[in-house]
């Protein structure tokens, strides 16, 4: 198992690429645009320069890491000799069932086809496959490089083999590889999401303003980071997806997202990625916010 393929370049996908890269991994990142795979190259360099400065690695560490990284925006030609696939495309239900179906006939049929999602059913994605049995959820967390956990989903057909083998492969990377059970949301989100749900239903409902409310769950609940800041940074537009994935999946209103929620997205105000969320965010601001999480 030393050749994966990553499908996706924004900030999950490349996040993943860097931290199989970094520990040996021979890695083809793919995305269909070009572009993507410039700025997701761009910021895993940006990244490794972090880390060379905090020496956490050496240059040569950093020049080896980027290459074990070959790029592809040609589907067939980067998963022809892979191991295993981890896909981390957007948080669509349609993308993905259509990504793992070319995924199964162009991937070899020995190879572990996994997916990044943060809510959708692994036995679902499997469905559309001739190898359900080899299919598999993967939830890194944003910054991939940086955070330990890594959720392990196995859908209703998946093996014991094959979520050995990748929980096995989590602990090479460094990272701890929690197994939990294939329902909407798995434990993270399923915990988390109704979390950001209500402090952004106290905003919309007036209790008190964005400072005050992050404020409280910071110095009196010892949070990292407040509720509505953390929205941002993960994506309005992902929280948004993943509580209706949660609430078609339940049919339970605790999920439903609030109305607030519903139209910052439609207004196109998704947090960090679009400069405007909860907060606002110049490009100066973004680039140390993103530093921080690598100091």
């Amino acid at each position: 198992m030393k050749n994966i393929a990553v499908i996706g370049a924004g900030t999950m996908g490349n996040g993943i690429a860097h931290t199989f890269a970094q520990c040996g991994y021979n890695v083809n990142l793919i995305d269909i645009s070009q572009a993507a795979i410039d700025r997701g190259m761009a910021t895993i360099s940006k990244n490794l320069d972090r880390m060379v400065a905090k020496e956490k690695i050496s240059e040569a560490d950093k020049a080896e890491t980027l290459g074990n990284i070959t790029t592809y925006t040609s589907l067939k030609d980067g998963v022809s000799n892979i191991d295993l696939v981890v896909e981390a495309a957007t948080e669509n239900l349609d993308l993905k069932l259509k990504i793992f179906k070319d995924l199964d006939e162009l991937c070899p049929a020995n190879a572990i086809l996994a997916t990044n999602t943060s809510s959708i059913s692994i036995t679902q994605i499997a469905a559309v496959t001739s190898r359900p049995e080899k299919v598999i959820g993967m939830h890194f967390m944003n910054p991939v490089p940086i955070m330990k956990l890594v959720e392990i989903i196995r859908g209703y057909n998946t093996t014991d083999e094959v979520t050995n083998t990748i929980m096995e492969m989590s602990r090479n990377l460094k990272k701890i590889p929690t197994e939990v059970n294939d329902y909407p949301g798995f434990v993270a989100n399923r915990i988390l999401m109704p979390m950001l749900n209500e402090s952004i239903e106290t905003l919309y409902n007036g209790v008190a303003g964005v400072q005050e409310i992050d404020t409280v769950m910071k110095l009196g609940m010892a949070h990292p980071m407040g509720p509505l800041q953390l929205a941002d940074f993960i994506g309005l537009d992902v929280c948004l997806s993943i509580l209706n994935v949660m609430y078609d999946g339940f049919k339970n209103p605790k999920y439903a997202p609030c109305p607030l929620l519903v139209n910052m997205v439609a207004a196109g105000k998704l947090g960090v990625k679009s400069g405007e969320g909860f907060y606002d965010y110049s490009e100066s601001r973004k680039a140390e916010k993103v530093a921080k999480m690598f100091a």
